[in-house]
C-alpha cells in the first residue's frame, strides 16, 4: 500500500470512528453543542466530510446557516396550522444580530404578507427598536409558532412542541448576546416555566447561556398602554447590556 492510500485508509476510519461516537451521542438523547450538519449526520467543529476522503484531503463543512433550516422547514405540515395559514412567518433580519425578538405567533397581516410584526403590534415594536437605537436589519425577530392560528388564538401546546425545534436552530445560529421574550408564550416556552410574565419581566433569566428579558407584547401595550413604562425599563435593561 502506497503513502497516499494509506493516508486515505487512516482518514475514513477516523471518520467512522467519529460518526458513530456523534450517532451514540444523539440516540443517547445527550445534546452535542457547536454542531454542523451535513445530510442526517451531525459533525462537531472538528470533523471532515467523508467525500474528502477520495483525495486524500481535510475539508471543512459549512455551518448551519438560517437559510439551511428554512429549507429544512419547507412547506411544513407537521402540525394541521398549515390548513388554515396562507403563508409561513420564518423570520427576518440580522443573521449576525446582537438582540432577537421572539414573539408568540404570526398574525392576520404577518400571515398575509409572509413577514413578522408587521401589523399594529410589529408597527409599535419598530418605533420600541427605534428608540433603541437600532433598526430592524440590524436585530432579528421571530417567532415560537412559524404558522398564524386560526382568529389568533393562542397557540396550543402540541403546536409549540412541533414548531420549537426550528426556533432553537433560529437561536443557535444567531448566538445573540440577548433574546426579548414578548409575551407569555415566549416567555413561557424559551424559559420552561409556568411562572406570570408580569413576574418574570423586570429582570434578566439565562436561556442556554444567554441573557433572556421577558417583556410585555406590543399586542398587549395596544389594550393596555398603562404597561408602556415597564416595557420601556425592561428595554432599557436591553441597552444597558448591549452597550
Amino acid at each position: 500500500m502506497n503513502s497516499k492510500e494509506q493516508l486515505r485508509d487512516e482518514l475514513f476510519q477516523v471518520v467512522v470512528s467519529l460518526k458513530n461516537h456523534v450517532i451514540s451521542e444523539r440516540d443517547s438523547g445527550r445534546n452535542c453543542s457547536g454542531l454542523y450538519m451535513k445530510g442526517e449526520v451531525a459533525f462537531q467543529d472538528e470533523f471532515i466530510a467523508e467525500d474528502a476522503i477520495t483525495n486524500g484531503e481535510k475539508a471543512c463543512l459549512t455551518p448551519l446557516t438560517l437559510d439551511d433550516i428554512r429549507r429544512e422547514l419547507g412547506d411544513c405540515q407537521r402540525c394541521n396550522l398549515y390548513q388554515t395559514r396562507k403563508n409561513l412567518v420564518f423570520g427576518e433580519g440580522n443573521q449576525n444580530a446582537d438582540l432577537v425578538f421572539v414573539g408568540e405567533a404570526p398574525g392576520e397581516q404577518e400571515d398575509l404578507q409572509g413577514k413578522p410584526f408587521v401589523g399594529r403590534a410589529g408597527q409599535l415594536l419598530t418605533k420600541i427598536v427605534g428608540a433603541m437605537g437600532l433598526t430592524r436589519k440590524k436585530i432579528y425577530i421571530c417567532n415560537i409558532l412559524k404558522c398564524r392560528p386560526p382568529g389568533n388564538r393562542n397557540p396550543k401546546p402540541d403546536e409549540i412542541k412541533t414548531c420549537e425545534p426550528f426556533l432553537i436552530k433560529q437561536l443557535e445560529v444567531i448566538n445573540p448576546r440577548v433574546i426579548c421574550a414578548l409575551g407569555t408564550f415566549a416567555a413561557k416556552t424559551l424559559l420552561q416555566t409556568d411562572v406570570p410574565i408580569s413576574r418574570l419581566r423586570g429582570r434578566f433569566h439565562s436561556y442556554q447561556g444567554i441573557k433572556l428579558m421577558p417583556t410585555y407584547h406590543p399586542a398587549y401595550l395596544l389594550r393596555n398602554s398603562g404597561a408602556k413604562k415597564q416595557v420601556w425599563e425592561d428595554v432599557q435593561m436591553i441597552m444597558k447590556e448591549l452597550q
